[in-house]
């Protein structure tokens, strides 16, 4: 359902930004101070360091003696980034709270369009935006040159489980992460962060949320600058798409958990249609892997994947396409001209999915 964008009210809301941080000393200064800057909010910030090697403790403590409206949550050894996230969220006050890597920039604006949305609607628990992603070479492109294209912001809002329905669906999240903000009384609902996922985290998290709260998405105007760098962590800890799929499976079986699946009556029937997409996105990259003359092994965890995921995948059209195309590449044949059309056509429609994502938030 779109809806006009909501006038200010004059409300200047509090709103926590929680860094947790783990040798990412380099980036802070920048994140904290895209915070404190923010317009129309009250803004803080919680820096939690996770005994980095670094000198981002240092860092922080600096950051903290030169502004009163941050605070430094340091820890003894490593406990890994859930619990760092869980230790901070634990600190908020505020009536508004958002996590964002330290790597990560929060738009200008951004705080105080999720505010004012929430301020207005107050079914929704959480509002999420359009991020931008930017590398370390590059340097960010600056959001607010990217928003002055922008003429005019709207916002949709989904009943949370029309979102949940949208989401399971496809299979995937509509979301990176640095571009939600939730309102606190929500995060206190949907309680800690599981550390039993610690790649899909994030969607099992916005899934609980939408299972009791309403969501949002500003459309228009950046809401999060995502940095891609070598040593992001779902570049390092967490490489390769076959375990991407794997996590993402056990995100949306979080559906059937206590306190998730009372409010999401039909959630058996969801988790179901989930797994269904999600082996069929394997099975399809599996196929783009070989219909572009890529590797064997690559291609054969991909069916695999599939199969743990929902075994009668591989029975279907696609499973015995993908048992086609191995037989042939194992024999030493290249994928022929019809195949390479074929991923051709698939890299045109991958641009109007981005396009649709773009706009709309879902895809």
């Amino acid at each position: 359902m779109k809806l006009r964008w909501p006038r200010s009210g004059g409300v200047c809301p509090g709103v926590t930004v929680v860094i947790p941080c783990y040798n990412y000393g380099r980036y802070l200064d920048v994140a904290a101070r895209a915070v404190l800057e923010q317009r129309d909010v009250d803004p803080r910030v919680i820096i939690v360091d996770d005994a980095s090697t670094d000198d981002s403790l240092e860092v922080a403590r600096r950051i903290a003696a030169r502004d009163r409206r941050v605070n430094v949550i340091a820890h003894a050894q490593n406990t890994g980034h859930i619990a760092t996230y869980n230790d901070g969220l634990a600190a908020v006050t505020t009536e508004f709270v958002a996590l964002i890597s330290a790597d990560d920039i929060v738009a200008p604006g951004a705080l105080g369009r999720a505010t004012r949305l929430m301020l207005s609607e107050p079914t929704v628990g959480m509002v999420y935006g359009r991020p931008l992603e930017f590398d370390d070479a590059a340097g960010p492109m600056p959001a607010s040159a990217e928003s002055a294209r922008i003429r005019r912001t709207s916002c949709t809002v989904w009943r949370g489980r029309e979102w949940i329905t949208v989401a399971c669906w496809r299979g995937r999240s509509f979301i990176l992460s640095p571009e939600v903000v939730m309102r606190t009384a929500a995060m206190r609902d949907v309680g800690p962060y599981n550390p039993a996922l610690p790649h899909s985290g994030d969607l099992e998290y916005w899934l609980r949320t939408a299972a009791r709260w309403d969501v949002a998405r500003v459309n228009g105007p950046v809401q999060a600058m995502y940095r891609v760098h070598a040593s992001n962590m779902h570049l390092t800890a967490f490489a390769g798409m076959a375990e991407d799929l794997r996590h993402r499976a056990l995100a949306f079986r979080g559906l059937a958990a206590p306190g998730a699946r009372e409010a999401v009556p039909q959630h058996d029937r969801l988790i179901a249609r989930a797994e269904r997409a999600i082996a069929r996105e394997a099975l399809l990259l599996a196929q783009r892997e070989l219909d572009r003359g890529g590797g064997v092994d690559e291609a054969s965890e991909l069916f695999r994947v599939a199969g743990q995921i929902r075994r009668s995948s591989l029975r279907g059209r696609r499973g015995r396409a993908v048992v086609r195309r191995l037989l042939r590449m194992e024999g030493g044949a290249p994928p022929d001209l019809g195949h390479r059309g074929i991923e051709a056509t698939r890299r045109q429609l991958d641009r109007v999915r981005w396009t649709v994502w773009r706009h709309m938030g879902v895809s």
